[in-house]
């Protein structure tokens, strides 16, 4: 018998989810696909975790609009647990650019383009564990 892989995953809410108010409905999409939530925390991004968090982009002429966004109200954090998490999160956020996403997928249903794109999600179980670490402190996440 196979066992699925308990793996967490960081999800951020950005900006525009917030702004379109479409935060519940996000959340409550991944609570009713079985995930956990094991912490959770609203905050405005530095200029340093976001150099962190995008180290692959910072020196591409676009980064500057990618801060800009990310920057322009507060996100969500949200730390998930689940079996196989990674790949189930990634496949219910749909791909990065929302005008392509499926509907039904949350970019899909919720995003306008590659940035105002509603989520980030882990893209590997190593960042999964990496990231979380990066937007929440200790004693922050819980179980």
């Amino acid at each position: 018998m196979i066992r699925a892989l308990m793996e967490e995953s960081l999800v951020l809410l950005k900006p525009d989810c917030l702004e379109g108010r479409k935060c519940g409905e996000v959340l409550k999409r991944f609570e009713e696909a079985g995930f956990a939530v094991f912490g959770v925390k609203m905050m405005r991004l530095s200029d340093e975790i976001l150099r962190d968090h995008y180290a692959h982009l910072t020196e591409l002429p676009f980064f500057p609009e990618i801060q800009g966004f990310m920057q322009s109200s507060p996100v969500v954090a949200i730390a998930l647990r689940g079996e196989n998490a990674i790949v189930r999160i990634r496949e219910m956020v749909g791909p990065t650019d929302s005008t392509v996403a499926e509907k039904g997928t949350l970019r899909g249903d919720f995003g306008q383009d590659k940035m105002r794109n509603v989520v980030h999600a882990s893209d590997s179980i190593e960042n999964g564990q990496a990231e979380l670490k990066r937007f929440f402190a200790d004693g922050e996440l819980f179980g």
